[in-house]
């Protein structure tokens, strides 16, 4: 039986997929579906996130795709964008592809509100949280967005023979700065509340920024919950009744 296997980053990402499971909080788990799609919370990063893809290789999956969000490199993409990217680039350039057909079957079942980007996606081992660094970042790789799993799932993927999709939503913009201490929380593979809050009493004046990042996040996260919700064009063809069709 072929089962697709879904990477979320984060609990707040992956909830968009399974709302109000258990599993979801610690994360490192396999969580399995209505839809008999298969679901595990990876954390943040290249490691993280090629251990949660065997995980699910390991569990049944057939097939992998990477959820969740990405930072905008494109000065076009505003939050809450949808990027479906072709492939998947890694700080040294390598093109990795997602599955065309299956893409299209996403494309296709897509809201025609929503505004949509198939560019290629970046993958980066440390966030790219400057105006200036993700100008740089767009220029010398020619992708629209960036984030810090899509291509170690692509790679498990490519050396799986297995087919591989990304499906993310934009948060920060590239004319936004992420605050240095989200980027400080960050760097764990969690974002670590007890780091970000020494980081706002050394840097109080960020704290708007943070909250208009959360802001942003939960943005992100709603039309993360839109596309999944159960039943619909979106989630019956990112969960594989389209894939199993088009492979």
């Amino acid at each position: 039986m072929n089962r697709v296997g879904i990477v979320a980053a984060l609990a707040s990402e992956a909830r968009a997929l399974a709302p109000g499971h258990p599993a979801l909080a610690a994360g490192g788990e396999v969580v399995q579906l209505e839809d008999e799609s298969l679901l595990t919370v990876s954390g943040m990063g290249w490691d993280a996130a090629h251990a949660g893809a065997l995980r699910l290789a390991r569990a049944g999956a057939t097939a992998l795709a990477s959820f969740g969000t990405a930072g905008a490199l494109d000065p076009s993409l505003e939050c809450g964008a949808v990027l479906l990217p072709r492939e998947v680039h890694t700080l040294d350039g390598e093109p990795l592809p997602t599955h065309a057909r299956w893409r299209e079957a996403v494309l296709g079942a897509m809201p025609r509100d929503c505004h949509l980007s198939d560019g290629p996606l970046l993958c980066s081992r440390e966030p790219i949280g400057t105006r200036l660094d993700k100008a740089i970042a767009w220029r010398e790789s020619g992708c629209v967005a960036v984030d810090m799993e899509s291509a170690a799932v692509a790679r498990f993927a490519a050396d799986a023979a297995v087919p591989f999709l990304v499906l993310r939503v934009i948060v920060d913009t590239a004319a936004d700065e992420l605050p240095q201490a989200v980027l400080a929380a960050s760097r764990a593979g969690q974002v670590a509340i007890g780091r970000l809050l020494a980081g706002l009493v050394l840097a109080p004046w960020s704290v708007a920024a943070v909250r208009e990042l959360a802001r942003r996040f939960r943005m992100a996260c709603d039309m993360l919950s839109r596309l999944a919700e159960p039943g619909l064009p979106v989630r019956r063809a990112l969960s594989g009744e389209c894939w199993r069709e088009a492979h």
